[in-house]
């Protein structure tokens, strides 16, 4: 699944490639992996994805994703709206709002998936100005495509503003500007009767403080 398909065909041509539509293109019950690669977060329905690749999979198929999270852009966006308040009073949706681990994690139980895991990796990024952020998120793919945001041209002293209180806030090591990425990788598990299955509380023959070699405190009533 990629915003792509183009791109990724390219690399991998024996692999079955889906556009990251509403309805995703996959054959139910027929994949031993499914990789949502960077396009998740655009989703209008990412629940309603996730069951779809859930579905796609064969018994103990794995799932695997990667998307940006979390604090990602953070300092663009506070800079951002600072700027635009002093300048227009008013703000308009410029960077995309951006799910936390913890909640991904738990969209991967709400759509079935066994063993879910969600891990982050943080990544700091410098840029000599806020043009060459700009340039660098549209040669990603990830413009602004909100649908409330501002439909006519942004003043060129926002941007200079924007670009002034960035460099005072948050200065790079090497360069002007440091940006913040924070990308999470999801993985879980087509439901199989072979997998690992949790105890029922209370079954447990070993106690805890003893494979920990401690003693057990018993707490203040």
């Amino acid at each position: 699944m990629t915003g792509h398909p183009d791109f990724w065909s390219e690399l991998f041509n024996d692999a079955n490639i889906v556009a990251d539509d509403d309805i995703l293109q996959l054959e139910e019950g027929a994949h031993d992996l499914v990789v949502h690669a960077m396009a998740l977060h655009w989703a209008n329905d990412p629940v309603g994805q996730l069951i779809q690749c859930r579905r796609a999979l064969k018994p103990d198929g794995l799932f695997l994703a990667v998307l940006p999270s979390g604090q990602t852009l953070n300092e663009l966006r506070s800079v951002l709206t600072e700027a635009e308040v002093s300048i227009r009073g008013g703000l308009s949706p410029r960077v995309m709002p951006m799910a936390d681990i913890r909640d991904l994690g738990g969209l991967l139980q709400r759509a079935g998936f066994a063993l879910p895991v969600a891990d982050l990796t943080p990544l700091a990024v410098e840029y000599d100005d806020l043009l060459a952020l700009g340039r660098d998120l549209r040669a990603m793919g990830e413009g602004n495509a909100l649908g409330g945001r501002q439909r006519s041209l942004t003043r060129r002293d926002l941007f200079a503003l924007a670009h002034q209180i960035y460099a005072q806030r948050f200065p790079g090591d090497q360069k002007a500007l440091r940006a913040t990425f924070e990308l999470v990788t999801l993985t879980g598990w087509a439901p199989a009767s072979s997998q690992p299955q949790p105890l029922r509380p209370g079954s447990a023959q070993a106690r805890l403080a003893d494979a920990l070699k401690t003693d057990e405190t018993r707490l203040p009533d």
